[in-house]
């Protein structure tokens, strides 16, 4: 049952490494402490032990869907800290999710080498259940093979904000019993996904085309509100199903994103050369494979987004601030719409706006094209935007669609703890998409973002002590005494100098006491004598 340990969810994992890269310590089961304040420490090693310290970790995830993104509190159990962290998102759904971990620290030895692969998960305002169907490794032992697996999810409740098709795991942890990290490869992982499709409707904004008492936009008078209510009571379905663009209303069914082709994720950690030095450096790597995304694929307004540049992120600490590196490939995007290009997103232009506009009765300029908005620059004809326009269409922008690339953050800071060196780390994500409304949406107690989905979500740390990572084997602690025979076995008793200390010391007043009932019951009794005083 070992090697089907997941010592947390890979959300969890995920999101603490999201939000703090540079913390100390990989999350891992704590030391616990003794009961007694005066109680010896823990057991002491006795086999050789490796001389190589080393933590890093990779996480990626291929698909994270928010609802109401940084509108919860952060719970913390340190009084004072929730107001001072970043909110978290009502709801978060995750798929395809790929972490590899390597932290020769941990208390329990198989915490030391982890590689996981899981279809998906889920968090609720911040807590994350722990989810079925994830692929694990451990080590030590040392797994000369990888393993691998895959799962078809089902349908579920879920399906309406994410539906994924088919997903194949592979997971490899490697970790040596006599020179530690020092191996090939630590922790890799890797993850296929053959099809998404997300945000089949949007719950965030009403279902019902009638908002007659509700609509109210501030920059509007009475008759422009009236007019909005109008044009969206023509449209086919509700603004959750953006007028019927989306699946569940209509004919025109499809998704606001979604995956034709496979998509892939790897995270892994290993130990590299540090030039001129016999030493290794820590190196966490996350790495990506898409070629094209859809957004309202299958409908008139289908947007491709094109994957030009595929974006890799490398975290390599070698235990100095001067030669510690953070590497990032930022990925190039083409958007192109009806064959005409809408933009590219790359570092130097790292978002792109697509509006979305409800269509106002006029009259008679364009019949027929009122029942559904009007997204990018594409009626549902097929005719451009800027020629309706021309010919006498009005609309209003009530939404925007907000593409975003390249958002590499990252922390470093030198510590002590639990050793000393330097520790770096990076996130960064392939591509964010943002439901926005806009101040025309008139609706009451409407967050900053409706709904967000992430493609691409990639982190990486890495901290070595100063110097780098020693390979070698340290020398042997003292040997524990033998054990005791098969008929007499009791209890384990931890390995620590008073402890053992006190068991000879034990039996050998437990042997005297005995020999000293054995000796008065041997002794011959001498007979009582009556004092002539007292028989007379």
């Amino acid at each position: 049952m070992r090697r089907r340990l997941v010592a947390l969810p890979v959300t969890v994992v995920v999101g603490v490494l999201v939000a703090g890269p540079a913390a100390a310590q990989v999350p891992t089961t704590p030391v616990p402490p003794p009961r007694n304040p005066g109680a010896p420490p823990a057991s002491a090693p006795a086999q050789v032990q490796p001389l190589g310290r080393a933590i890093g970790d990779a996480g990626t995830g291929l698909a994270v869907v928010r609802l109401l993104p940084n509108s919860a509190p952060t719970k913390s159990i340190i009084p004072g800290a929730a107001d001072k962290l970043p909110r978290q998102s009502a709801v978060e759904v995750g798929f395809g999710l790929a972490s590899a971990q390597a932290n020769s620290e941990a208390y329990l030895a198989f915490e030391r080498s982890i590689a996981q692969s899981s279809p998906g998960g889920i968090a609720l305002q911040g807590a994350s259940p722990q989810t079925p169907g994830a692929l694990a490794q451990t080590a030590p032992p040392n797994n000369a093979q990888p393993r691998s697996g895959g799962v078809n999810p089902p349908s579920t409740p879920l399906n309406t904000l994410v539906k994924v098709g088919a997903l194949n795991g592979r997971v490899q942890a490697q970790w040596s019993d006599t020179l530690g990290p020092c191996v090939d490869t630590i922790a890799d992982s890797s993850t296929e996904l053959a099809s998404l499709s997300a945000l089949n409707a949007i719950p965030t904004l009403p279902s019902t085309r009638d908002l007659t008492g509700v609509f109210d936009a501030p920059n509007l008078d009475p008759a422009a509100d009236q007019s909005i209510i109008d044009g969206l009571k023509s449209l086919t379905g509700g603004l959750n199903t953006l007028g019927g663009v989306l699946g569940g209303a209509g004919s025109n069914t499809g998704s606001l994103l979604s995956l034709p082709n496979t998509m892939a994720a790897r995270s892994v950690v290993k130990l590299v050369d540090i030039p001129g030095s016999k030493n290794k450096a820590v190196q966490s790597t996350s790495t990506l494979q898409v070629s094209s995304v859809k957004l309202l694929g299958g409908t008139p307004f289908e947007i491709s987004v094109n994957v030009v540049s595929q974006p890799t992120l490398v975290v390599t600490s070698t235990g100095d601030k001067a030669t510690s590196t953070v590497q990032y490939t930022a990925p190039v995007v083409d958007v192109v719409q009806g064959g005409k290009s809408l933009g590219r997103l790359d570092a130097a232009n790292p978002r792109l706006d697509i509006p979305i506009g409800v269509p106002l009765p006029t009259g008679a300029a364009l019949p027929g094209l009122e029942k559904l908005p009007v997204i990018g620059n594409l009626l549902a004809n097929g005719q451009g935007v800027q020629d309706a326009l021309g010919n006498g269409l009005k609309k209003l922008d009530l939404g925007v669609l907000r593409l975003s690339v390249a958002g590499l953050n990252q922390k470093t800071e030198e510590s002590t703890q639990p050793f000393k060196g330097y520790q770096l780390g990076a996130t960064a994500r392939l591509l964010d998409l943002q439901v926005l409304p806009t101040d025309a949406l008139g609706l009451p107690n409407l967050p900053s973002a409706l709904a967000q989905v992430s493609l691409g979500e990639q982190v990486a740390r890495a901290f070595a002590p100063a110097g780098g990572v020693v390979c070698g084997t340290g020398t042997a602690a003292p040997a524990a005494p033998p054990a005791a025979t098969p008929q007499n076995r009791g209890p384990a008793l931890a390995y620590t100098n008073a402890a053992y200390q006190s068991v000879p010391i034990f039996w050998a007043g437990t042997a005297m006491l005995l020999l000293g009932v054995v000796i008065v019951a041997a002794l011959p009794r001498r007979p009582r004598t009556v004092s002539p005083r007292r028989a007379g």
